[in-house]
């Protein structure tokens, strides 16, 4: 399988078939670790892919450090906004407020902007979206957030969107039905059935004959 393809983003080895340009995926579950480790899979730039990640738990050098783990090299093709940590340099920036959504959706659509105009093709992703659901009291906000600064990317850009959710927290008018109503703006579904250091089992829904449990490599 190509790791990188004109109209489609693969996975290298992984065992998960390539996701079509402007594919959005919302990524749940309820380990955290497992949700965060297959977040790097989908989310890794392969050749020369740039991505983008709002990262609202880790600071960037964790996750420059578990993108490179999936693919050597996408860690430095990767700009971060991170809650925590200090700004370094022009690929770091760092969020005062995850409540601040108007600031956070101009800084998040201003590092897209810079990654497509010096390597085109791109990944972008948010780990993790329960974070920001659990700090803003109007869950219609972060709706907004998400559609107008998140989603709209990939209508109009080369590339593929992750979104992860934490299932094991709860956050909105309920976990269950939040998530229901944030899956319908998705294009697909992933969900982190279970996990081991080898590998995960996901149950995908909205990527039609594809559809139903899947297996991704973790090593």
């Amino acid at each position: 399988m190509s790791a990188v393809g004109g109209d489609t983003f693969g996975f290298a080895d992984d065992g998960f078939a390539p996701l079509d340009n402007g594919t959005t995926v919302l990524l749940t579950g309820d380990d955290s670790e497992a949700l965060e480790r297959v977040f790097y899979r989908l989310s890794a730039g392969r050749g020369e892919e740039s991505t983008v990640v709002l990262s609202t738990n880790d600071d960037a050098r964790s996750v420059q450090r578990g993108l490179d783990d999936v693919a050597s090299g996408a860690g430095g093709r990767t700009r971060v906004l991170a809650t925590e940590g200090p700004d370094r340099d022009d690929d770091v920036t760092r969020v005062a407020d995850l409540t601040d959504l108007t600031s956070l959706g101009m800084e998040f659509s201003a590092a897209v902007t810079d990654v497509q105009a010096t390597g085109g093709r791109f990944r972008a992703g948010i780990l993790v979206a329960s974070s920001i659901l659990e700090a803003v009291e109007d869950t219609r906000s972060v709706y907004r957030f998400l559609n107008a600064n998140f989603l709209n990317q990939f209508r109009r850009g080369d590339g593929v969107g992750v979104c992860a959710v934490d299932t094991g927290t709860e956050f909105g008018a309920g976990t269950a039905s939040t998530v229901a109503g944030l899956e319908t703006s998705f294009g697909c579904r992933v969900d982190v059935v279970e996990a081991d250091r080898r590998e995960a089992t996901l149950d995908v829904s909205g990527l039609g004959a594809r559809d139903g449990e899947a297996t991704l490599s973790l090593r």
